[in-house]
């Protein structure tokens, strides 16, 4: 699958109102991971804004270690950023791209929603998900590297769902090609960036959870039941335990780390 560099530049330039990131395009057809292939461009003198492009990876990664089966057909990108946070607050820089991706994606009629904490939802199955690495230098994040990955027109497990198939069950294809799938996506990484530099975590995590689909599920912890509520400035997953004890008028609530329990999907009917 060729990808056209003029067509994705003429679609970056249409829909970008400000250059937040100067973004510098390196395209590829297959690679091990864009996240390593960018880090290796970063220790040559590479700056924020430099992207990796493939529709394919050979050595994927995914959240927590796992490997990130990456087929030819898909999308899979990269960028370089320079965000001035601590690194404490490091995972806010995936719910801002989460976010973002999926709220360009809604602008373009795709009904995008977020699982928590990293994976973008269609139709309940999973269409792409979000890897952040960062290096940090005396307690802040001096450089970091977003991965998405979307399917497009790969092959998908019985828990995904690719765009191609879904737009001709829509019968109408408001993503019409490769290069206009990166740059939505390009714009939402940007557009969440921008909106946790410039407007603060308060109104992004308003904005995630506005598009969360977790919300209100039952969940188990430690074989405990409760209730999703909401997530924290820090990606933790909020859940309101329930309780037997009638004399009790709070529920006792906690904070669930990313990677500590997984939501899961269920599988396709169609």
């Amino acid at each position: 699958m060729e990808f056209d560099r003029q067509n994705l530049e003429l679609a970056l330039k249409a829909g970008r109102k400000s250059e937040y990131l100067p973004f510098s395009l390196h395209i590829f057809e297959s690679v091990s991971s864009t996240n390593q292939i960018l880090w290796e461009l970063l220790a040559q003198g590479a700056e924020a804004g430099c992207v990796v492009i493939a529709t394919q990876q050979t050595a994927g990664r995914g959240q927590w270690g796992r490997q990130w089966v990456s087929p030819t057909g898909g999308l899979y990108l990269s960028v370089a950023i320079a965000p001035k946070i601590e690194a404490t607050d490091s995972y806010q820089l995936t719910l801002a791209s989460a976010w973002g991706v999926a709220w360009q994606l809604r602008k373009c009629g795709v009904s995008v929603g977020i699982k928590w904490p990293n994976d973008l939802v269609l139709n309940g199955l999973k269409l792409g998900g979000i890897l952040t690495e960062t290096k940090v230098n005396k307690g802040k994040i001096t450089q970091a590297v977003i991965g998405v990955g979307i399917n497009w027109a790969n092959p998908v497990p019985e828990t995904g769902i690719n765009l191609k198939s879904w737009q001709a069950s829509q019968h109408s294809s408001p993503l019409f090609c490769l290069e206009m799938l990166t740059s939505t996506v390009l714009l939402g990484i940007e557009s969440g960036i921008e909106c946790l530099c410039q407007e603060g975590v308060s109104i992004l995590l308003s904005r995630y959870l506005d598009l969360l689909t977790n919300m209100g599920d039952k969940v188990y912890v430690n074989n405990l039941s409760g209730t999703v509520v909401g997530v924290t400035p820090q990606g933790n997953l909020r859940v309101d335990l329930e309780t037997h004890d009638t004399n009790e008028l709070i529920k006792p609530e906690i904070y669930v780390e990313p990677g500590t329990i997984s939501l899961g999907y269920s599988k396709s009917s169609v």
